[in-house]
């Protein structure tokens, strides 16, 4: 339930520390206890990756974008046990892979930057490799 909250929330603009804050309400809300919290100085609830992150990420305030890649990964204590999962997530619209291949040949993106084009070329790469 926790990690469905967590991937619901990844949308451009949200922080993953904002989503970081619901995950740790959410996991206390049900009577357990964020495990990664204060492990080995850990600082957060919950791990998230976004992009060139492989894991382990801490949550902060940079807000995601369309086409970022973030992986959560929520772990609770309760009655004595660890339970540990993770999902991956697109962020923003995204096309079914045949509305995509349709639009290949057709697109024309325009970025800010060159900065801008590198990350979305990045993360379509990723995508494609899974």
């Amino acid at each position: 339930h926790v990690l469905d909250v967590a991937c619901r929330m990844a949308a451009p603009g949200v922080t993953t520390e904002e989503i970081d804050d619901v995950v740790h309400d959410t996991i206390l809300e049900h009577g357990a206890y964020p495990s990664p919290l204060r492990y080995a100085g850990f600082p957060k609830s919950c791990c998230s990756s976004v992009n060139e992150v492989i894991c382990h990420g801490i949550p902060n305030a940079r807000p995601l974008r369309a086409g970022d890649v973030v992986s959560f990964d929520v772990s609770c204590f309760l009655d004595g046990v660890h339970g540990d999962n993770c999902a991956t997530v697109l962020v923003g619209d995204c096309p079914s892979q045949q509305e995509e291949e349709e639009d290949v040949d057709n697109a024309t993106t325009e970025f800010e930057s060159l900065e801008l084009e590198q990350h979305f070329v990045a993360a379509r790469r990723l995508i494609r490799a899974t």
